[in-house]
């Protein structure tokens, strides 16, 4: 590997040993460096430790499932995950995607529909800084993250002159930079959520259908798929909104999809 192209980690959780050196393999022949663990407590140190880029997290791990797990998870790393499960369950969809999963699998699954999944994920933008979320920086005595109610919170950093700047009502994203803010507040979103916010806000007055956020956000057309998109854009409105009574930034345009919502002067 050269300097230019730094090798991608990926933490495969899975108690299963048979599927979980099936994971192994598989991302090892597409040039991950794999680690491998069989449950949830393990997994949060190997994050810690690995700095992944991938996680592939089985749903029904024994202890921590992998909805806790994920949710966990979420907390240190913005690692693109996808969720495995033996269960062709939509609830299990819909607890896995509102936890922080950016797609999902039922075994039995293929290698080929693996690959194409993953490969699909890692065709999106990647994050500016390094790998992994910055921990929190502390104050002098250690007691607590700067920022608390007992300090003032920070500025938002001010966005690179040759950076592409979106701009919509009291939202704005730092493309390149992979920010987004509501007013002066910087929005914490996951990859998928900051894409999707990102493709809705290119063309404000488009009406984007859920096959076509499938294709340009998850790479991907499988259409049985579609219902991926209503719950992350359920969780992005959540956030985008969160304060706002009554306030809609994406609106639902029945039977055809999404597009963001016409503002007044």
């Amino acid at each position: 590997m050269t300097q230019d192209a730094p090798e991608r980690r990926a933490l495969v959780v899975e108690d299963d040993e048979d599927i979980r050196s099936l994971i192994e393999f598989t991302l090892g022949t597409q040039g991950f460096a794999v680690t491998a663990v069989d449950s949830g407590p393990k997994a949060i140190e190997a994050v810690r430790a690995e700095e992944p880029d991938l996680i592939t997290l089985d749903l029904g791990l024994p202890g921590i499932d992998g909805i806790e797990t994920c949710r966990r998870l979420r907390e240190l790393t913005d690692a693109y995950v996808v969720m495995i499960t033996g269960r062709d369950d939509e609830i299990d969809r819909l607890l896995g995607l509102e936890t922080g999963a950016d797609d999902f699998l039922t075994k039995p699954f293929s290698v080929r529909e693996l690959k194409a999944r993953v490969n699909a994920l890692f065709r999106r933008p990647r994050r500016v800084e390094p790998r992994g979320l910055a921990a929190p920086v502390t104050t002098p005595d250690g007691t607590g993250p700067v920022g608390t109610a007992a300090d003032p919170a920070p500025a938002p950093v001010q966005t690179l002159p040759d950076h592409e700047l979106l701009e919509h009502g009291p939202l704005r994203v730092d493309v390149d930079g992979r920010r987004a803010f509501h007013g002066d507040t910087e929005l914490t979103l996951t990859r998928t959520e900051f894409d999707l916010l990102t493709e809705l806000m290119r063309t404000p007055a488009r009406v984007w259908t859920r096959e076509a956020l499938l294709r340009s956000v998850w790479g991907t057309d499988w259409a049985t798929d579609t219902h991926l998109v209503e719950v992350h854009v359920g969780n992005l409105r959540r956030k985008i909104e969160a304060g706002q009574q009554g306030v809609r930034l994406i609106r639902t345009v029945r039977g055809v999809g999404y597009r963001m919502e016409t503002l007044s002067a």
